[in-house]
């Protein structure tokens, strides 16, 4: 039964959240009342929502391993759909139709992100400001400093225009908040039968939160990833995965807060340590994939990196398990 609850409520959060994105694109369009730095943020929240409503239930229900392995987790998967589509359709040579000087700093302060929160798990202990990791605060005061050099999301304004004719913002408002409580009802079935499903096979906390909720909470990126090069938009493509690493970092930080058992970082296994450094070695892929010439390569040798950035998140995966 346990099974049955998690795949379905797995299911019900991505197509939930499929919907909480297009109302979202919606009314940043539609409202007068929203810039492009409120559409953008909108955007960003209901893309990021299943993970932030499965994390903080994991808090709820006092399983920070599972709090901080779906958000790690989510990053890495992330990365793995850039990877596999970038095999996939090898033939459009992806990381060689985009704008390197848009999405490196995206990549470049995920990784600064990454190792941030890499130190604060290597220390025996940590400072903590109201119970809040110090490196969370740290993190929280570089995305505030980026973010005005950082452009995340802004070529995603011809893509939905036929979507966008099909509601009025009336619709569109009251289709948000609905599809937003599913993903909040959804998510939060996802976490506590996630919890039952580690205590009941035995499997770690963290592998089921870094890998089989992570999995299900990013699936939406991926359908993203996909309506992006049905459009040939390649810059939204990539921009959309590296901007959704950054905002869900910044979940991870709320999730520390609403944590009153002192730092989060301190209460998890060392597992989640190795899942960011997965997310570091797959991120300096994707920079030298960013940052790499173009050259005349046959598709399976410019597939390589992806390769490897693929088989490195399987291995891990398993060595996990």
């Amino acid at each position: 039964m346990v099974y049955l609850i998690f795949l379905l409520a797995a299911v019900v959060v991505v197509f939930a959240a499929v919907y909480l994105n297009r109302f979202g694109d919606v009314i940043s369009k539609k409202s007068t009342l929203s810039g492009a730095m409120v559409g953008t943020f909108l955007i960003a929240g209901a893309t990021s929502l299943p993970e932030l409503t499965t994390s903080l239930t994991a808090v709820v229900i006092d399983n920070p391993d599972i709090a901080v392995g779906n958000m790690l987790g989510s990053n890495v998967f992330n990365l793995l759909i850039l990877a596999s589509v970038d095999i996939i359709y090898r033939n459009r040579r992806l990381f060689q139709r985009v704008s390197h000087q848009e999405n490196i700093p995206s990549a470049v302060v995920g990784l600064v992100f990454l190792g941030i929160l890499i130190g604060a798990m290597l220390l025996p202990s940590t400072i903590n400001v109201l119970g809040v990791g110090i490196e969370m605060l740290l993190i929280v005061g570089l995305y505030f400093v980026v973010v005005k050099f950082l452009s995340i999301g802004e070529e995603e304004e011809d893509e939905e225009e036929v979507i966008t004719k099909d509601y009025t913002l009336r619709t569109a408002v009251i289709g948000f908040i609905i599809s937003a409580l599913v993903v909040f009802i959804s998510g939060s079935a996802l976490s506590v039968s996630g919890d039952q499903l580690a205590q009941m096979t035995g499997m770690n906390s963290s592998f089921v939160g870094s890998f089989l909720i992570a999995a299900s909470t990013s699936l939406p990126e991926l359908v993203t990833v996909l309506a992006a090069f049905k459009l040939a938009n390649y810059n939204m493509a990539i921009g959309s995965i590296l901007g959704s690493n950054l905002f869900n970092v910044q979940l991870l930080v709320l999730t520390d807060l609403l944590y009153r058992e002192g730092p989060i970082l301190a209460a998890v296994g060392t597992s989640h340590m190795y899942i960011a450094l997965l997310g570091v070695l797959m991120t300096l892929v994707i920079i030298y994939l960013l940052k790499r010439p173009q050259t005349n390569l046959s598709q399976w040798r410019y597939a390589a990196p992806s390769l490897v950035i693929t088989v490195l998140y399987f291995v891990v995966t398993i060595a996990l398990f």
